[in-house]
């Protein structure tokens, strides 16, 4: 998938143990930043879309966590805190006093959990096809599942399962753009970055009682296609999250900002407007 050039620029930065790559779309006079988030195992580039769509005035930064996609892995030892806690240092070797989170998926655990950390930073949340809650027993079984086949099989056969799992059956067929991209992001990927990310996942905090304690505008979206995130795990963050708003948006699986651009960023924009 192809970016502008002109207005976006591929950066990277020191913090601790690992350097960090990023996209940034620079506002002019910018009075508002997005900091983007990709979900598993993918990176910055998933975020394209989202960024040559924001207002000429805000600015935008989609950052490769640690050990994805142009980020070095550091010490190896993974967590979503680890990544919540990389993400503020990132956030302050910036100066970035005041952001938006937005969050997909593995995105979405992220955003969560920084939030827990230091709310006060943040103007506001979007949480794409997320949830609060840990992993149960099945799901942290079925994440060792995958380890085992990747260490197996490698990362070849996993992103094609992956692929065929994380899209609506409209987007594999008609996207074709957005399923290469994906596939490539997964291939960047070492093998022992996707596994200590799984672990990662498996191992996760449950955010789901500090919910009530977020008191920005929340965004929540959810394709209504998407196999990973239920509509019941949704529920829980738009019942729990005081004044939150809830867009469902249709024909698409887990990923709907590349599977439904447009729509996604009308509502992303609509939500900027407001703060």
């Amino acid at each position: 998938m192809k970016y502008n050039k002109n207005l976006l620029k591929r950066k990277r930065i020191r913090i601790g143990d690992i350097s960090i790559s990023y996209l940034i779309h620079e506002g002019v006079s910018s009075s508002k930043t997005v900091v983007f988030i990709h979900g598993f195992p993918f990176n910055k580039n998933m975020w394209l879309p989202q960024l040559e769509a924001l207002p000429a005035d805000v600015t935008g930064i989609a950052v490769d966590v640690r050990g994805h996609g142009n980020s070095t892995a550091g010490h190896g030892f993974f967590s979503v805190d680890v990544f919540a806690k990389d993400l503020l240092v990132f956030l302050r070797k910036l100066e970035i006093h005041q952001s938006v989170l937005c969050g997909v998926s593995m995105g979405g655990y992220i955003a969560l959990r920084t939030y827990q950390l230091q709310p006060e930073v943040f103007s506001a949340l979007i949480l794409s096809d997320t949830n609060s809650l840990a992993d149960d027993n099945d799901a942290k079984i079925k994440r060792f599942d995958s380890i085992q086949s990747v260490l197996k099989h490698g990362k070849r056969a996993f992103s094609i399962g992956f692929v065929n799992n994380v899209f609506s059956q409209r987007s594999l067929t008609e996207n074709t753009a957005a399923v290469d991209l994906i596939k490539s992001s997964i291939r960047r990927n070492t093998e022992s970055s996707i596994c200590a990310t799984l672990l990662a996942l498996a191992s996760r905090t449950d955010t789901t009682e500090s919910l009530k304690d977020i008191t920005v505008p929340t965004l929540v979206i959810r394709g209504t296609e998407d196999r990973i995130t239920t509509k019941e795990q949704a529920d829980i963050l738009v019942s729990n999250i005081p004044g939150a708003t809830y867009v469902e948006i249709p024909e698409c699986g887990h990923l709907p900002n590349l599977e439904a651009p447009d729509l996604f960023n009308n509502e992303m924009n609509a939500l900027l407007a407001q703060i």
